[in-house]
């Protein structure tokens, strides 16, 4: 298994738990006092694009080529002179890093306009995404990009109302909508998953007749993280008992007597619950590509305009599936999960060893919509997902994935800043600990590292404080604020990637951005080796004669 370092002294950040590829800790705490990279970005945003202690120290990089096939095997190219789709001060040769646009859209008929390339992956009924989703949504809204409302919220709300088996109130799906909406400007949106159980609840339904112009609806076929329905696990088991009687699955099952007795005696201490599996009454691929595009027309019936499609780290049969029919349908974006992925509580064996990694699903990917794209149809845009968190794998992404790719989905890194604002707010705001979830009651060294207010710790407050005015500045979740420096440092480093590739828009980005560093890793992905290319221009440059 490839081991991934637990610090970077160049940048002062160390990880609490056993790094992945991403650069996260594999176990993601959200009571962690620090200091992983994007922790730190939270606080103190771009600044940590460079060496810590400017004029004090030197640094050079661990520059090796990784064995292997991973996003960590491919290597960014630069070009020395040239542009692509550049601004007027290029013609001058005076262009600056900063005159990038890294704004994006993604969309069949209506374009849904993004300010950067990144989005947050689901989010459902997992409790730690209910505890901070204000802060997540307020900080996707304001910076102008997607956020996923996931699987279950509807069915695993104790308030909600049903009639007929049909949901009529849903106060927790309100509030994660509203929240979003509050502090929405145009850019971005917020998507609504169905899975089966939201499908039988009437989850689309509820959503048409409140918001069907104001978000986006996504079909549920799977995701990294497992190929099984979606879990949660409780504690209480009166909450248990509520769930077994929603229709879900509760492992052990919470009615049996012996049950019952080992739960009373606290032998058992917990209950699992489980969606079903989708698209079992289908046989062939014919049956699902009929029911798919029966599910389509009923929901645009019901008035959305927007829909999409998130897929997970199934096999080729699967991937090319979801390719092609969200293509027939026109659906506005498909999402493509690779294993290892997920934020909620996936079963850790199958997280693993089961699926496809993200490289080769997604090397994939782009060959199976070139081949749609050959025949003379229009292929949907894509977001591709799992182990994003560096503005240099969110550009190895949007390369490998040209043209059809426009967006990067990030899931555990769109919920750190969430987790460390909501800490700060806690200690800083003692009445709103509560209500923000905070875990502190001090703050650490690693905070007050930076101040002891929040005007000092989070470099982005001014820049929120300008764009949303100093009274919703008093209402504002820390996180959103967190998720502001965090994006801002992703964006300012992407940029400072493409204009090193002299791409000054994301559309320009193509795969020869990006090289395979080994043999192998050419092989998976089609891409070129690191020296083939621009080789036969350097040689035609030494053979020329003047």
């Amino acid at each position: 298994m490839t081991s991934f370092l637990k610090s970077n002294d160049a940048l002062g950040i160390t990880n609490r738990g056993n790094p992945a590829e991403s650069g996260l800790c594999t176990l993601c705490q959200s009571d962690c006092a620090g200091r992983c990279e994007v922790w730190t970005s939270c606080l103190k945003g771009r600044e940590l694009l460079y060496p810590r202690d400017f004029g004090a120290t030197i640094a050079g990089a661990i520059n090796i080529a990784p064995e292997g096939v991973s996003y960590n095997s491919l290597r960014i190219m630069g070009y020395c002179y040239g542009a692509h789709q550049a601004p007027p001060s290029a013609a001058k040769g005076d262009a600056l890093f900063t005159e990038v646009n890294v704004e994006t859209s993604f969309g069949n008929t209506k374009k849904t306009i993004c300010r950067t390339p990144f989005m947050a992956g689901a989010l459902g009924s997992t409790f730690i995404a209910a505890k901070y989703w204000d802060a997540m949504a307020a900080g996707c809204a304001i910076c102008g990009v997607p956020i996923v409302i996931g699987e279950n919220v509807v069915g695993v709300d104790r308030k909600s109302e049903f009639k007929d088996g049909r949901i009529t109130v849903s106060p927790e799906m309100d509030r994660r909508l509203e929240s979003y909406l509050r502090y929405y400007d145009g850019y971005g949106v917020a998507i609504v998953q169905l899975n089966v159980e939201d499908t039988r609840n009437g989850v689309a339904e509820y959503l048409a007749n409140k918001y069907r112009d104001k978000i986006m609806i996504e079909l549920k076929w799977g995701q990294g993280a497992k190929d099984i329905g979606g879990e949660i696990q409780v504690k209480d088991i009166d909450y248990a008992d509520f769930l077994k009687a929603r229709g879900y699955l509760v492992d052990p099952d919470c009615t049996k007597e012996e049950v019952r007795e080992a739960y009373k005696n606290r032998s058992i201490t917990g209950f699992a619950r489980h969606s079903r599996l989708g698209y079992t009454n289908l046989g062939s691929w014919e049956e699902v590509r009929e029911d798919f595009l029966k599910q389509v027309k009923y929901l645009r019936g019901l008035g959305f305009e927007r829909i999409s499609l998130k897929t997970g780290a199934y096999g080729m049969e699967a991937l090319a599936m979801a390719i092609r029919l969200s293509s027939e349908a026109g659906l506005d974006l498909l999402t493509i999960d690779g294993a290892g992925g997920g934020t909620g509580m996936s079963p850790w064996d199958m997280m693993e060893h089961w699926g496809v990694p993200p490289i080769l699903l997604h090397s994939k990917a782009y060959e199976y919509a070139s081949i749609l794209a050959a025949s003379g149809q229009k292929v949907v845009d894509m977001s591709f997902a799992s182990g994003f968190a560096r503005s240099s794998a969110i550009f190895k992404g949007l390369a490998l994935g040209s043209p059809f790719v426009k967006l990067i989905c990030m899931g555990r890194g769109m919920m750190i800043p969430g987790f460390l604002g909501s800490n700060i707010e806690g200690v800083l705001k003692p009445a709103n600990r509560a209500k923000v979830n905070g875990n502190w009651d001090t703050l650490p060294k690693s905070v007050t590292d930076h101040g002891t207010t929040a005007e000092e710790i989070f470099a982005g407050w001014y820049d929120v404080q300008k764009k949303i005015g100093p009274e919703a500045m008093k209402e504002i979740p820390f996180g959103a604020v967190a998720m502001w420096g965090m994006l801002d440092k992703l964006s300012a480093g992407l940029q400072q990637l493409m204009a090193g590739a002299r791409k000054f828009t994301i559309g320009a980005i193509d795969r020869d951005d990006i090289a395979a560093c080994n043999r192998e890793t050419e092989r998976e992905t089609g891409l070129r080796f690191v020296t083939d290319i621009g080789d036969e221009k350097a040689k035609n440059i030494l053979k020329q004669n003047f």
